[in-house]
């Protein structure tokens, strides 16, 4: 499997996360970053000669119109991920598109008829699903590691002190919950399945965006899950999977950095350790051989549509001030 059966990717937008994918991509042998598109020429110019990527377009559309490119990854703003994607797609192309795809249900059902009627892959870009260590979680919650599961305790913060950041911009569908907020539900529903209702408390920002969020979900089989997330604390990031015989804890579950878990019982502390791995790389790969044909979209449409239904209900809860069921 040589260099010639690497999948060609285009990148749609010069977003900063681009350059958490750019190093595994260019390290893989599967995955090949020929094009980037910017809406100013110069900078997609500027920005492919720095990283040494073949060709720059000045728009959107032109990258989407190369015949070459079969991928594209989409990190635009969180209110243009729709547009896009399905853009992409009618032009013939496959597409990895930035978590969250969409807050709305029916945006996300339309995007994947839109991959069903190309014949194309669309895939969600929960990056920490794709790295071993959250592979190991669910399977040591499955194999009775914890006893019976009761508990998720899930948070992901840092500052934000950029007002111009589009994270605080409400035409984009900026906030909390959808920019880090969104892994807490994603970690929640990869233990428990979906919420059958969620209660959301939120508090608004000068620019109209959640700032802050907590959620209470409740899943089948009696499992609750609490979640905090915020663009006004100090960096946190943690999940804890907790039953009735110990708990297993995640100090790094979402970036995976530094990877490994602590299984918590009345006995003491394990600590169990995973190998690191770059979870971007790993996401990229996994699209790659699935477009190939090896492999299987680790996250598909109904996986998409459960984190768009939990996103909803919350920001609904938030808003009318009561349990929304899903």
């Amino acid at each position: 499997m040589g260099m010639n059966d690497s999948v060609k990717w285009g990148f749609l937008s010069t977003a900063k996360i681009n350059d958490k994918l750019l190093p595994g991509a260019t390290e893989s042998d599967r995955v090949d970053v020929v094009a980037v598109a910017s809406r100013d020429a110069e900078r997609a110019e500027a920005y492919a000669r720095e990283r040494a990527i073949e060709r720059a377009y000045g728009s959107y559309e032109g990258l989407l119109a190369d015949p070459d490119v079969e991928a594209v990854y989409i990190s635009l703003p969180n209110s243009l991920h729709m547009d896009w994607s399905i853009r992409a797609l009618e032009a013939g192309k496959h597409v990895l598109c930035e978590k969250p795809l969409s807050r709305y249900p029916e945006d996300v059902e339309r995007a994947f008829d839109a991959a069903e009627k190309a014949d194309r892959i669309l895939m969600e870009a929960f990056m920490y699903r794709h790295n071993p260590q959250t592979a190991r979680l669910k399977e040591l919650v499955d194999e009775g590691a914890i006893g019976r599961l009761r508990l998720i305790r899930a948070a992901f913060s840092f500052p934000l002190d950029d007002a111009e950041n589009v994270r605080l911009d409400v035409a984009l569908d900026g906030g909390s919950l959808m920019d880090v907020g969104c892994y807490c539900v994603s970690g929640a529903r990869v233990l428990a399945g979906e919420p059958e209702h969620v209660y959301g408390e939120q508090v608004q920002g000068e620019s109209g965006v959640d700032v802050l969020f907590t959620g209470t979900m409740r899943f089948s089989g009696d499992v609750l899950a609490q979640f905090d997330c915020g663009l006004v604390l100090q960096v946190r990031d943690e999940l804890e999977a907790i039953g009735e015989e110990g708990s297993l804890f995640l100090d790094d579950p979402w970036h995976c950095t530094t990877p490994g878990l602590e299984l918590r019982t009345e006995g003491g502390v394990e600590k169990i350790p995973v190998d690191a791995a770059d979870s971007y790389r790993l996401q990229l790969e996994n699209m790659s051989d699935a477009i190939r044909g090896r492999a299987e979209p680790l996250l598909d449409r109904e996986d998409a549509l459960g984190q768009a239904r939990a996103i909803e209900a919350l920001y609904r809860s938030a808003a009318e001030g009561g349990p929304a069921s899903l």
